[in-house]
């Protein structure tokens, strides 16, 4: 699919930063057609998930993919507690990606920091960076010495303000963990990215007239949220809700195998015939689409009473993307339609790798939104 300009850049520090690495010091993007074959790999704190394309945009076709769990504690809140064990599944992996070694990681939104700004129009690189520098400190809770950070740019000629740019920011002990992990494992890596910014390029227009959506990636354990402009995450949070508690108690109160649990949850829904059955699962999952409701609203409120570096009120959010394995929850996309007063879908994430009319993917779209991530790297 087709390729922008991902983290690394911002892994090549400015000149009032040590580097980080050999590594990272010779990070730049290189065209597509001189990258080597490689694959996005997306970790979380329950899962890798990996997906390899061959093929460019529009055109794209899937060679290798696939989900391996996680044991619990090798990765806690997108840090990296038990390196020699991530090394291991990592090494597994390896071995199912018929020798490719060049990987596109995406870094949870757990331990990044994202937010834009405005700096003259036709910045050069090193201006803006420096200019960043000087926004840092009031911005996110990491000293200049122990960040690391990049740019990409949303509005160029915003109004009278400059180009608006998206900046994200990961403390630079974090990226080098997840750096030696991959190493040790045998891969290169050739980038690294927010992960809202690999579903955004997985799932967004990135046009000029796309309206500001709000990003939310449904998870097990933790829901992600994500304000994009433009197909740029210009703000992130990460909440404790996800659809884990859901598939607990549909276990629970009616018994189903565990396998049959995920199925019974995405299909189930509201309407089922066994009425005896019907209210503990409508009672399950009003709960969860509530809580989870209750957090899209208040990101979407939150939003909506922001103002800009100039004391303006911020664009307000037209639409809510819904991705992630719990976002097949039936009936989701309207309920939270209905609490926020704005459209709610389940996007295609395969708009940009091909048209269905030439080939069809392995992956269901059900399945495929949980491969959001992966697919934005690939």
């Amino acid at each position: 699919m087709g390729r922008m300009r991902k983290f690394a850049p911002s892994l090549q520090p400015s000149n009032h930063m040590t580097s980080v690495s050999n590594l990272l010091a010779h990070w730049f993007p290189m065209p597509k057609i001189l990258h080597p074959r490689s694959a996005g790999v997306d970790i979380s704190d329950a899962s890798i998930k990996w997906m390899a394309l061959e093929g460019f945009r529009e055109k794209g076709r899937i060679v290798f993919w696939g989900e391996e769990p996680l044991p619990e504690g090798i990765v806690v809140g997108g840090v990296i507690q038990n390196i020699p064990e991530l090394v291991t599944a990592l090494e597994g992996i390896r071995k199912k990606l018929g020798g490719i070694v060049s990987v596109h990681i995406a870094l949870p939104e757990e331990i990044g920091y994202v937010f834009s700004m405005h700096v003259p129009v036709n910045s050069r690189r090193e201006s803006a960076l420096n200019m960043i520098e000087f926004e840092l400190e009031a911005r996110v809770p990491i000293p200049l010495e122990e960040a690391v950070y990049d740019f990409d740019l949303i509005t160029p000629h915003d109004d009278d303000s400059g180009d608006e740019i998206g900046v994200t920011v990961f403390p630079r002990t974090s990226v080098e963990k997840y750096v030696e992990a991959f190493q040790a494992a045998g891969f290169h890596p050739l980038s690294l990215e927010i992960e809202a910014r690999s579903i955004a390029r997985a799932v967004s227009s990135g046009s000029d007239n796309e309206p500001i959506t709000l990003l939310v990636d449904f998870g097990r354990k933790r829901t992600g949220f994500a304000v994009l402009k433009h197909g740029i995450p210009i703000f992130t949070s990460t909440v404790g809700v996800g659809g884990a508690p859901v598939k607990k108690s549909l276990t629970e109160k009616t018994s189903p195998t565990q396998s049959g649990a995920d199925e019974q949850k995405n299909e189930e829904s509201k309407h089922t015939a066994d009425d005896d059955k019907q209210p503990l699962i409508e009672d399950t999952l009003s709960g969860s689409e509530s809580a989870l409701a209750d957090e899209v609203v208040r990101h979407y409120q939150y939003w909506d009473t922001r103002r800009n570096e100039r004391g303006e009120r911020v664009t307000p959010i037209e639409c809510v993307l819904l991705v992630g394995g719990s976002a097949n929850l039936k009936g989701l996309p309207g309920y939270i339609a209905a609490r926020v007063q704005a459209s709610a879908v389940r996007p295609n994430v395969w708009r940009h790798v091909c048209s269905f009319d030439d080939y069809i993917p392995p992956i269901d779209r059900r399945k495929s939104l949980q491969y959001a991530t992966a697919l934005g790297l690939a």
